[in-house]
């Protein structure tokens, strides 16, 4: 409507020219070596009007071709992405990569190819196509740099399902050298990345980080950060003055979880420092009872059992049918050979909770008294317990 509108007001201002003109007189000369033309003016006037009327419909019909061209264009290419986006999500991977490729295609902000080729290439992980995978990411990272954050996340997150932690790592670190303020999923990235090179001081800043977040389960990040210092207990279990860094170094409140002592413990163990395994124990077990740790409190023994001992024992007035309890006394009290007393605390484990453990100690006990035939009895019934365990 709006260019008919204009047209009608050309018409009309030509019309007033021709009218106007034809009360002009005088010559137009146009010169173009070695042409010459005279026109009278009037004439002249109304000949250049017609032409700028024919230059500015012709214009405006280009104009308008390229335009839609353009927006035919921009609808097919929301179309296919659309259609890529609900056909990854209807688990179609076949339909998703070939309608996002073409989306790719078809894109010309950097946003749009960005997020093509990211479905074109998670579809093709889906589907095992290796190549084009990696082809779509690298297409988007050269002809979108402005969204190079979005490509080389997915880039990581492929490199991890394949196990290649180095390769991410140097991914994250060209996604690093853009600087600003790195999104909680690449901190993510970056957490699993440390996880499967075994990094574990790395896993926990990241963990810390991750824990400020407003957005992340806190509870999730404990659980990582928590299983990340066992893993780096046990890593620094090579070196007494390593580990005794580390451990001194965890605040006070974290060394009461009874799976951080345990691990502690026996890597204390592992380097035979048995007066440390045993101090973690002793600190901890008031609190929480752990059955492992009472166990493990049988484990090291040197020249100071007899304290042992008497510890367990006033632990035993507060968990008077503390099955574990009771079993690590009787360990102690064959170590000391305290028979009697080691029989009547391997036997009230068992009358608490029967267990393949303490018929075992039980026979060996009896072994050493040189009763074979209650040994064998107890070897028997440890042995039936434990087959019905792994059933």
């Amino acid at each position: 409507m709006k260019m008919i509108f204009w047209l009608l007001a050309l018409f009309a201002a030509a019309v007033a020219v021709t009218l106007t003109a034809k009360n002009i007189t005088g010559h137009a000369s146009l010169s173009m070596p070695p042409y010459q033309l005279e026109l009278p003016l009037n004439e002249f006037i109304v000949a250049a009007l017609a032409a700028f009327l024919v230059f500015y419909v012709l214009v405006r019909f280009i104009l308008g071709v390229f335009g839609y061209s353009k927006k035919h264009r921009h609808k097919k290419m929301d179309e296919m992405l659309l259609s890529g986006l609900k056909a990854y999500f209807e688990d179609d991977f076949a339909k998703a990569q070939k309608n996002a490729a073409a989306a790719l295609n078809l894109a010309d902000s950097s946003t749009a190819k960005a997020i093509s080729a990211v479905i074109a290439a998670r579809s093709a992980q889906k589907l095992g196509d290796i190549g084009s995978r990696d082809r779509y990411i690298n297409t988007a990272i050269s002809q979108a740099p402005d969204e190079k954050s979005l490509c080389l996340a997915a880039k990581t997150e492929f490199q991890l399902s394949q196990g290649q932690h180095q390769e991410a790592l140097a991914s994250l670190q060209s996604l690093y050298t853009e600087g600003g303020l790195q999104s909680s999923a690449v901190l993510r990235l970056e957490l699993q990345a440390q996880q499967q090179a075994g990094h574990w001081d790395a896993v926990i800043e990241l963990a810390k980080m991750l824990e400020k977040r407003p957005s992340i389960d806190k509870t999730e990040i404990r659980q990582l950060k928590h299983a990340a210092q066992i893993e780096n207990i046990k890593a620094k279990a090579t070196d007494l003055q390593t580990l005794n860094r580390y451990w001194q170094h965890i605040p006070p409140s974290e060394k009461m979880d009874s799976k951080l002592c345990a691990a502690a413990t026996r890597a204390y163990i592992s380097l035979d420092n048995c007066a440390m395994a045993n101090q973690i124990i002793e600190q901890n077990i008031p609190y929480t009872w752990n059955d492992e740790l009472i166990e493990l409190y049988s484990s090291c023994l040197g020249n100071h059992v007899s304290r042992q001992i008497e510890c367990a024992e006033v632990w035993l007035r507060a968990q008077p049918n503390n099955a574990q309890l009771l079993l690590t006394l009787g360990r102690l009290c064959t170590y000391c050979e305290l028979w009697g007393k080691a029989q009547n605390y391997l036997e009230a484990s068992l009358s608490v909770a029967p267990g393949h453990k303490a018929h075992f100690a039980l026979a060996q006990l009896h072994e050493k008294l040189g009763k074979h035939e209650l040994a064998m009895n107890h070897y028997n019934k440890g042995l039936e317990l434990t087959l019905q365990h792994l059933k």
